[in-house]
């Protein structure tokens, strides 16, 4: 994981790169995906966040993950019925997914880019984004 203060400074450079306005509610929730440890939802930062700015609203935790995300600065792990997020490691890489705890683990694997354009010329299919997720049991739950 990189440092988190590091990874801080890289997200508010690149929010201010866009002039996306930073309220202190903002700037929390970048201090919150960069030192996340794990791939929260947006709902469980909203949470973390509400305790110190209770006049914040859902919208603004959807609009900067949405923003983040298009600049490729959060890595977005669709789930079936909630979306997750990779601050620290924006770019795709294989996700380990627990189906008994839901818990979410980084794979320590490679996704080699000669083998994604084999695939898009045999298939016909431009992958805009891709995502490998494994599904099993976490070594709590087995």
């Amino acid at each position: 994981m990189p440092d988190p203060e590091v990874r801080f400074d890289e997200l508010i450079a690149a929010l201010k790169e866009r002039s996306f306005r930073l309220t202190p509610q903002r700037v929390e929730l970048v201090r919150l995906i960069s030192a996340s440890e794990g791939h929260p939802s947006a709902a469980q930062l909203f949470a973390k966040i509400k305790t110190q700015f209770p006049t914040m609203s859902h919208a603004t935790v959807y609009k900067t993950l949405a923003l983040l995300k298009e600049m490729k600065q959060v890595l977005e792990i669709d789930l079936r019925d909630d979306s997750h997020y990779d601050g620290n490691r924006p770019y795709p890489h294989p996700h380990m997914i627990c189906l008994q705890c839901s818990k979410i683990l980084d794979g320590d694997m490679d996704l080699d880019p000669s083998s994604i354009k084999k695939l898009e010329r045999t298939s016909g299919f431009q992958i805009i984004r891709p995502q490998i997720t494994f599904y099993g049991l976490c070594p709590d739950c087995r």
